[in-house]
């Protein structure tokens, strides 16, 4: 009797167990696991934020009453920047009064619960100045965040009192990335579980502990920075940096059977620089489009500059980049899904991560054998 227990209790056991482990598969199918990796300032911190608007119901007024401290300290940050670069550039402002404005900004401290009424005037009419602008115009020289200008141009609306920030604020600030974010969202029947990890050279070692059981990486390219240098190394180009890492990424044994998604990033800063800083000035290899080339001589047979910027056009230049970074694949199985992208454009990010969730639920139906 007693040994005929036995084996039913051990039957039912095992029932249980195999029971359990069915609905772990199941589970494991419906939660995506997802690095967001890249270089420092490529966009990862943006695309949870977006992803925080897009799939939970958006930022609280409390939340974005949050966001304000970063906002008046990246404004305030950024005006510093520029005028320390005036210095060191030794050029003055067109208009003398200015000094005093830029004394006042120099003087407050980097982190604010208000933005003083002084303060705002002073950035605004410092954002005026001609020379100022100049300066501006060179920031590749120096370092500078990309959200400067739209929060010089919104100084009225950032300085009003009744302030909230709006959704493309919260979007455009920036607090360098330490450790390991993460994210949880649900798209259709899939969990996302995303995780933003440092992009600085000091923050890569922490990687590691996000690797396990990874179904897809999202890699972030900040294609814009393409004439920049780290801020961590000076002697070295911010877009070879990229492509360096990419490659011990793409190629990594960790990373075979993962799904990698390259999200060429920045393309709106990307376009309006590409009119200022040709392409293959940075990159001589580059040789852009004969044939853009040609119709621009044709057309405008007269016009040097032209001329010189034919090969440069946004489609054969994102070409390019594009080339360089798939040529480092060298798996014939593994295919990278790519993405030119602007990270702070709702619209396009609701459409770009709904062909990423295509993606994913591609490779989950081949993981189980029904694809």
């Amino acid at each position: 009797m007693g040994c005929c227990q036995s084996i039913e209790d051990a039957k039912i056991r095992n029932e249980q167990i195999e029971g359990q482990i069915k609905r772990d598969r199941h589970h494991l199918r419906k939660e995506v696991k997802m690095l967001l990796l890249g270089a420092g300032e490529s966009g990862k911190s943006t695309i949870l934020k977006q992803m925080k608007l897009i799939h939970d119901d958006g930022y609280s007024v409390d939340e974005r009453e949050a966001f304000k401290q970063v906002i008046y300290s990246n404004t305030i940050q950024s005006m510093r920047v520029i005028l320390e670069a005036m210095d060191d550039m030794d050029i003055n402002f067109a208009h003398p009064d200015n000094q005093q404005h830029a004394n006042t900004v120099l003087e407050m401290p980097i982190q604010m619960d208000a933005l003083p009424p002084n303060v705002a005037h002073a950035i605004r009419e410092l954002w005026k100045d001609p020379q100022l602008q100049h300066v501006y115009e060179r920031n590749r020289e120096y370092q500078l965040n990309d959200s400067a200008k739209y929060y010089f141009d919104s100084i009225d609306r950032i300085g009003h009192p009744s302030y909230v920030p709006t959704d493309q604020d919260v979007l455009r600030s920036r607090v360098k990335t330490t450790g390991i974010t993460e994210t949880t969202f649900t798209i259709g029947e899939l969990t996302y579980r995303m995780f933003d990890v440092g992009g600085q050279r000091s923050e890569r070692k922490k990687w590691i502990h996000c690797f396990e059981n990874v179904t897809a990486i999202i890699f972030l390219v900040a294609i814009s920075e393409y004439d920049q240098v780290l801020i961590e190394d000076r002697a070295v180009n911010r877009m070879e940096e990229a492509l360096t890492l990419f490659d011990s990424i793409c190629n990594s044994r960790w990373f075979v059977k993962t799904s990698i998604i390259l999200f060429l990033n920045k393309i709106d800063i990307f376009k309006y620089k590409l009119r200022r800083h040709p392409l293959n000035v940075t990159f001589p290899d580059y040789k852009g489009n004969p044939q853009a080339l040609q119709m621009i001589l044709m057309v405008e047979i007269s016009n040097v500059v032209y001329c010189l910027l034919g090969p440069n056009t946004y489609d054969a230049t994102c070409s390019y980049i594009l080339k360089r970074f798939i040529a480092l694949n060298q798996s014939d199985n593994k295919q990278i899904y790519t993405h030119f992208t602007c990270a702070t454009d709702t619209k396009q990010m609701k459409f770009v991560m709904t062909a990423v969730n295509d993606i994913i639920v591609q490779s989950n139906l081949r993981d189980v054998g029904l694809l």
